[in-house]
């Protein structure tokens, strides 16, 4: 394997990793509105969810995404340094 395809399987793991994690920031964002309103399951037909039991499910939902929001930041940040080291014509036509 020579050095031009093993940095080219870095940089795909490195942004691979970067993708799944923010897919998970953005799938918790578009079904915040969703399920932060509760479904109306567990209560009578026509009424409104209790406004602290609205907050605790979106509260929740967001201490989810807690741990991992940062390291998106990080996979993405070494990403392009990665570009940069290894392929710079690819980086200065990206950035």
């Amino acid at each position: 394997m020579d050095l031009v395809t093993f940095w080219f399987i870095i940089i795909a793991v490195l942004w691979t990793g970067y993708f799944v994690l923010e897919g998970f920031d953005f799938g918790v964002g578009m079904l915040l509105p969703v399920l932060g309103k509760g479904l109306g399951h567990d209560r009578p037909s026509g009424s409104t969810p209790d406004p602290t039991e609205v907050e605790r499910r979106k509260r929740l939902m967001l201490t989810t995404i807690g741990p991992v929001w940062d390291g998106n930041e990080v996979w993405v940040l070494t990403a392009g340094g990665a570009i940069f080291a290894a392929f710079p014509h690819w980086y200065a036509t990206l950035f």
